[in-house]
């Protein structure tokens, strides 16, 4: 765990403009800086970074915050991770809390598990460009493949010789131990008698999403029929097959910029397309698409497209990995090549315009692919095309959005030729089997929880913003821009004599609603307002920074985007004009921007307690009611005057 007082001295340290320009660049524009923005395609830039500030902004996709954010959004880092790439950048030693000596031990393990990783990718790449073997064997098959050294030294390709131990016994005398060969699967047998796993086999490293060498994988260049083709390292500490894909790292900034993940099976799959420029591919590679490997796409993108062999392993590959992709929420798009070719061949044998081409033209979204596909086999049969309906619509019940299972159930009715109320019925049933099968133990009226979908037009209703979140927002943004600021508030003291009171801006606000005993609804505005409230006790009131740098995601976000503008005053003094700022007219705005919050409070009640009165047959009850909300009424109508809004009755 990094201390508080290092994180502190990080961020007082960065430099954003060098942090994000390092990565975009920049150029002045007064005040600020402006660039076009890494995380979305744009033609006319609309990304600012407010050295002042230390924040960035894009004004085209949303994304801000400080320079922390920057580098978790753009290498897809963790909090401590992107830290730890800054204090790295300024020269800034991070001395990490204690820990226990368990904690060492399985950390140490790690570290010296990567560190061997590292050796030997280093050990392998250099054979297959400096040995004889390695030149003659492995070199001559990969350029026999089609792949040029960008790519080879890109992947980090290599070679492991032809021999008993050659690996080990270098290993050994950089002073690698034998129990640590053999935990990484570097070595295979025994500390008595080991050789190595991957002889005489081209090698493939895999990669974290930081870089680190993590496993291998191995394809065997002879005809022995009596060896697997691929050896993958065994699992450790660092390496699960089902939670890595093939190509991640190289991949990952492409796949968030193009908001899309092209998905094929295979080490050379991957390889061709990168070096076709298709960089935004991965592969699941020595498993099956797990569904921890579809969480890690979906850390960069909503959409994934599957590109297939065009042989019927290729195809069934496609359609057991749709419904995991649908299940998590993602958008999956299936091209199936051509007879005969793989990824790797059709890169190989065509020009990449083409490949670009067909891959846009020939992509299905999954209801289309599944269709045709299910419907060749069934041709006029109505039996069997009633099972390729329940198998669709099976597939549709696990898309968890609602308004998307609508969309497939209308598009599947058109390609099907069937009653779109049909399909709903089946699908409703089929989802009241999946809550029975998760709730065994609830009574069966309780199906009726699932959501009935109707046919006909509705006004879906998609504001599901609390009421007052713009006028919360508004306060939230007076506490993070000028909470430390004093305004004068008129007052009366003990004798009832009229005077004038300096209150800082936070102590006001929050001093005000918790009078009224007024709470934010939207969480993190409600988190914004705690820490403000403690701070008021602790008589130390964070400043912008803290809230911008803040390690809550959330909390960060907001921050950014609150305290950013689009627009600057122009220096209007030079030319003898007083134009009024934010902080001239403070004091009036704090006092709006409570009166408006509360307008929409007492509002809210107001409703409230009309539809209580309306429901409500007992005449006393009514009279009371009636009576609560006159007084309300009666404030609303006082707030407004002080607005200057006059309520029609």
């Amino acid at each position: 765990m990094i201390p508080r007082d290092t994180i502190a001295s990080i961020l007082d340290t960065v430099r954003i403009e060098e942090v994000v320009g390092d990565f975009v660049s920049l150029k002045k524009r007064g005040a600020n800086l402006i660039g076009i923005c890494p995380f979305h395609k744009e033609k006319t830039p609309s990304f600012i970074v407010s050295p002042a500030k230390g924040i960035f902004k894009c004004f085209g996709c949303g994304k801000a915050g400080d320079s922390v954010r920057f580098v978790m959004e753009h290498e897809h880092y963790s909090y401590p991770e992107a830290l730890r790439f800054l204090a790295q950048k300024y020269n800034i030693i991070i001395e990490e809390k204690e820990q226990t000596p368990e904690e060492i031990v399985a950390h140490n393990e790690r570290e010296r598990m990567f560190n061997i990783n590292a050796f030997a990718q280093q050990y392998f790449s250099e054979t297959i460009k400096t040995h004889d073997e390695g030149l003659a064997v492995g070199m001559t098959y990969f350029r026999e493949r089609g792949f040029r050294d960008a790519i080879i030294n890109k992947f980090q390709l290599g070679y492991c010789l032809n021999q008993r131990d050659a690996f080990i016994q270098h290993a050994l005398k950089n002073g690698y131990s034998k129990e640590l060969l053999l935990k990484t699967g570097l070595a295979s047998g025994n500390e008595e008698r080991m050789y190595d796993r991957y002889q005489g086999r081209v090698i493939f490293p895999i990669h974290n999403l930081t870089g680190k060498v993590i496993g291998f994988g191995a394809r065997i260049l002879s005809s022995d029929k009596t060896k697997a083709k691929y050896l993958n390292s065994p699992e450790s500490e660092i390496y699960n097959k089902s939670q890595t894909l093939y190509g991640i790292y190289f991949a990952k900034n492409e796949i968030s910029r193009l908001d899309n993940c092209i998905l094929v099976e295979g080490y050379a799959d991957v390889l061709s397309m990168h070096q076709a420029g298709i960089e935004n591919t991965v592969a699941s590679s020595g498993t099956s698409l797990t569904t921890e490997q579809i969480r890690l796409i979906s850390r960069y993108t909503k959409n994934v497209t599957m590109l297939y062999d065009g042989d019927n392993a290729g195809i069934h590959a496609a359609l057991r990995g749709t419904d995991m992709i649908l299940e998590e929420g993602m958008n999956v798009s299936i091209v199936v090549l051509p007879p005969d070719e793989d990824p790797d061949s059709f890169v190989q044998h065509n020009p990449i315009e083409f490949v670009r081409d067909y891959i846009e033209k020939n992509a299905k979204d999954f209801i289309s692919f599944k269709t045709q596909l299910l419907l060749k086999d069934a041709d006029n049969n109505p039996i069997k095309r009633a099972e390729v309906l329940k198998d669709i619509i099976n597939s549709i019940a696990v898309i968890p959005d609602a308004i998307y299972r609508a969309s497939y159930i209308k598009e599947c009715s058109r390609l099907m030729e069937m009653p779109e109320q049909s399909l709903m019925n089946e699908l409703n049933k089929q989802l009241r089997a999946k809550i029975r099968k998760t709730n065994p133990g609830q009574p069966e009226q309780q199906d009726i929880v699932v959501e009935e979908i109707k046919t006909e037009p509705q006004n879906l209703d998609i504001e599901t913003l609390p009421a007052g979140f713009y006028q919360e927002q508004e306060l939230v943004k007076l506490l993070l821009m000028y909470g430390n600021n004093e305004i004068d508030i008129d007052g009366f003291d003990e004798n009832d004599n009229p005077v004038v009171y300096r209150i800082n801006v936070a102590a006001f606000i929050i001093d005000d609603l918790k009078n009224d005993d007024i709470l934010f609804k939207d969480e993190t505005h409600r988190m914004i307002f705690d820490i403000f409230d403690k701070a008021l006790d602790d008589e130390v009131i964070p400043k912008e920074q803290f809230f911008i740098s803040h390690e809550n995601e959330k909390i960060a976000e907001l921050a950014a985007n609150l305290l950013s503008s689009k627009y600057k005053l122009d220096n209007w003094e030079k030319h003898e004009i007083k134009v009024k700022t934010e902080t001239d007219v403070l004091s009036k705005m704090v006092y709006t921007s409570i009166l408006r919050f509360k307008d929409m409070v007492i509002d809210e009640k107001r409703i409230e307690l009309t539809r209580q009165i309306m429901e409500t047959p007992d005449i006393d009850n009514q009279i009371i009611l009636l009576a609560k909300k006159k007084k309300l009424d009666d404030l609303r109508i006082k707030i407004n005057k002080e607005l200057g809004i006059v309520i029609a009755k």
